[in-house]
């Protein structure tokens, strides 16, 4: 059992890394200083908002703009309202929903304005939705939107006078097709005084919120961020990927223009999206806090600053586990890969190739096997009838234990009693090395997930301290282990198969500290885990329509 003590830390490390790094911050209470943000405060606002459902046109909905009216009104803010009809697609969808063939509804959007010393200098915009979908009281999506605009409204005005304006925009029928914030950003006068524009959305209940969007060349941008937040939550990999989805927010006709654009939206509880479960209660206090705890400090930098971003070329940047931002130019992971092919090179000409193809051999079937299980068991767990969608996002906590089980039945299955020298080490980086290659030359703000951890177990080649070992192992493992488990919450129903990317990249950083295992004692674990994972998968398969499904999906959608 000694043996496998140093791979136990690193495993134990990485596990506590990953969840520090997905677990949102406690909320702040009601009497905390007034010029910090407190989702205890905010959560009276989405009290209010989120008592019933409150579809754009409906009573409901009325009552809710009026109570956002009388609190930006309170809040010393200039109070405005614009005003459309809802197109045809939109009055198409509010009337599958009610079942009704009604006119096209009136949209009201909501405009306060905190005054600057200087009205003549471009606005900072907070941004987010009033509406909901039919028959969900929206509580995050997005009455926590809303409430962390007041908040983070009342948080600036108790410092004081800032140099620019401050506009709290609050659209109407975003639900309905971005309706609003169409008509906002291409119509109204305000628009041509905005200089920087922060969108907040919900996609879920809980969870970390993440910084998933950006406006295009994005370096001066991210650079007030990465020193302006505290506690971040970002990712270019997870903008690039973002940019490659069919998905849309009321961001999407902002970017089109040259205003800095910044995207924040938490995605856990996932069940809860546009369900008639998403109460105030159900809602995460400590997402709600992690929003407006990164909107606040960007704002306060956005509003501080004597220029506001300009285009720049777009940067490599994540969170190091919601301690800071590392943010980069994107050429230098062309320097970082030269570091790890000369580290690897030298290795090979030290010890000569004898377990390279080994190595190579054994982390393709890793990646191949885990791909080819995840897509199996997420097809046993579908069935042969269309799913519905909102049922899949209620199975993700299932789906990643699912994934997890899977992901351990492939390792064990590839790696098993191997116990890899330096050479076999390399062996197994280069099929990664390949993909590093391609990811640096065709998404380079992408890229990092890979060319960082080529670099990091290059270093456990040549620094063999065991403390090294464990602590790059640890780091590693614990970013894939959050990546994969951000990946299975984002496009896991569908895509659970990407998981296989961060599993291996996890496996090669603790291949160094693997002992090994006898063959036929992992091949009866492999198979017990693999049953397991099945197991899990018919669950999903064969339980009942989830309570938390949205009212107006059908198997259909």
């Amino acid at each position: 059992m000694k043996r496998f003590g140093p791979m136990l830390m690193a495993l134990l490390a990485a596990v506590l890394l990953a969840i520090f790094a997905t677990t949102p911050p406690e909320a702040t209470p009601s009497d905390a200083p007034l010029r910090s943000f407190s989702a205890t405060r905010a959560m009276a606002d989405v009290r209010t908002m989120a008592k019933h459902p409150h579809v754009t046109g409906s009573a409901e909905n009325a009552v809710v703009r009026d109570h956002i009216l009388r609190r930006m009104e309170a809040l010393g803010m200039e109070v405005s309202t614009s005003t459309g009809l809802i197109d045809a697609k939109g009055t198409k969808r509010r009337n599958h929903w009610s079942g009704r063939n009604d006119p096209p509804a009136t949209l009201v959007n909501l405009i306060g304005i905190l005054p600057g010393k200087n009205r003549n200098a471009p606005s900072v915009v907070l941004m987010s939705h009033h509406d909901t979908v039919w028959g969900s009281p929206g509580a995050a999506d997005d009455a926590s939107g809303v409430a962390a605009s007041l908040e983070v409204v009342r948080a600036i005005r108790a410092q004081g006078q800032q140099e620019r304006d401050l506009v709290m925009l609050v659209t109407d029928g975003e639900e309905l097709g971005l309706q609003g914030a169409r008509q906002f950003w291409a119509n109204h006068p305000l628009r041509k005084s905005a200089g920087a524009v922060i969108n907040m959305e919900a996609r879920g209940g809980g969870g970390r919120t993440t910084l998933f969007q950006t406006s295009h060349q994005n370096g001066e941008a991210m650079q007030v961020y990465a020193d302006a937040v505290r506690r971040p939550g970002a990712s270019s990999l997870a903008a690039f990927i973002y940019a490659l989805l069919p998905n849309d927010s009321d961001l999407t006709p902002v970017i089109k223009h040259d205003y800095a654009a910044y995207n924040f939206a938490f995605i856990g509880r996932s069940g809860l999206y546009h369900s008639p479960m998403a109460t105030p209660d159900n809602l995460d206090q400590g997402a709600l806090q992690d929003m407006g705890g990164q909107v606040l400090d960007l704002t306060q930098a956005l509003l501080k600053t004597d220029r506001l971003p300009q285009r720049a070329p777009d940067t490599v940047f994540f969170d190091v586990f919601g301690l800071f931002t590392a943010i980069y130019p994107a050429w230098l992971g062309w320097g970082m890969i030269i570091i790890a092919a000369g580290g690897m090179g030298l290795v090979l000409r030290q010890d000569g190739t004898a377990g390279l193809a080994a190595g190579v051999g054994r982390m393709l079937a890793l990646i191949v096997a885990s791909a080819a299980i995840l897509f199996a068991l997420n097809r046993l767990s579908l069935g042969l009838e269309p799913a519905n969608y909102y049922d899949r996002l209620a199975a993700i906590p299932r789906l990643e234990i699912m994934a997890v089980l899977g992901s351990l039945a492939a390792f064990l299955t590839a790696f098993a009693s191997w116990r890899p020298s330096r050479v076999g080490v390399v062996g197994s980086a280069l099929p990664l090395f390949i993909m590093c290659l391609a990811a640096q030359a065709l998404a380079p703000t992408a890229a990092y997930v890979l060319v960082l951890p080529m670099v990091l177990v290059t270093i456990t080649l040549w620094v063999r301290h065991s403390a090294v070992r464990i602590g790059i192992a640890a780091m590693v493992g614990g970013y894939m282990l959050a990546l994969g488990h951000q990946l299975m919450q984002g496009v896991g129903p569908t895509l659970p198969f990407v998981a296989a990317l961060p599993l291996a990249l996890a496996v090669l950083s603790t291949l160094p500290l693997w002992p090994g295992i006898e063959v036929r004692k992992a091949r009866a674990i492999a198979v017990v885990t693999l049953l397991g994972a099945a197991s899990v998968s018919l669950w999903v398969l064969l339980d009942a329509p989830a309570a938390s499904r949205a009212v107006y999906s059908d198997s259909k959608q």
